[in-house]
């Protein structure tokens, strides 16, 4: 049998609070924070592909740095992942047995670092180098999916936490290391057939 680490020992009190808070809530309330966690990751996709949008129009470098957000999501999502696999923390809600807005996944489906978390923050970070204004509203948004993701019982506020954590320094250090040569780049990618994506036409 796979032992699991019981996170309730560090924030469970806050974690309830905050459940019992939803639970008396009103329900539009809990409807839309509740869509905010299902369906809310997809607003950072459009985020960046407006920031890639206007940054074609600015240089080939900035298309770059644009098009590197992407990436640096799904590598952030990899690593948060794999530390998931690591600590192997039951989710609150199993621990704790209580009734939650979202269902409450299945043993297995670990809940430290916050997955939801990491993209958002990642995004949020990443979308900063691109665009003062698009990171600014990405910041705002990624701080939302993580209170929404304790909201509906999903995880502990440290797992947001630390989730939100790992996503930043991920995007902080690939972004970094994509603004250190953006002109070496962009010229190795527009003699390829991605300089549409590069150059505006």
């Amino acid at each position: 049998m796979m032992l699991a680490f019981d996170g309730s020992a560090i924030d469970g009190s806050a974690y309830t609070g905050v459940v019992d808070l939803a639970r008396r809530s009103p329900a539009w309330l809990d409807s839309l924070v509740s869509a905010w966690s299902t369906y809310g990751l997809a607003l950072f996709a459009v985020l960046m592909v407006v920031g890639w949008w206007r940054a074609r129009r600015v240089s080939a470098s900035a298309a770059v740095v644009a098009m590197a957000a992407p990436v640096t999501v799904v590598v952030a999502y990899a690593v948060n992942d794999a530390l998931k696999l690591v600590v192997r923390e039951d989710r609150p809600c199993q621990s704790l047995r209580v009734t939650t807005l979202e269902a409450c996944p299945a043993p297995g489906d670990w809940s430290f670092p916050s997955n939801h978390a990491a993209i958002a923050a990642a995004a949020a970070v990443a979308l900063l180098f691109v665009s003062r204004r698009l990171g600014a509203v990405a910041v705002v948004a990624a701080c939302a999916m993580a209170a929404a993701r304790v909201w509906v019982g999903a995880h502990y506020p440290h797992d947001v936490v630390a989730g939100a954590a790992v996503g930043a320094l991920v995007a902080l250090l690939l972004t970094a290391g994509v603004r250190s040569r953006p002109d070496a780049l962009a010229r190795r990618l527009t003699a390829t057939r991605l300089r549409p994506l590069l150059v505006a036409p």
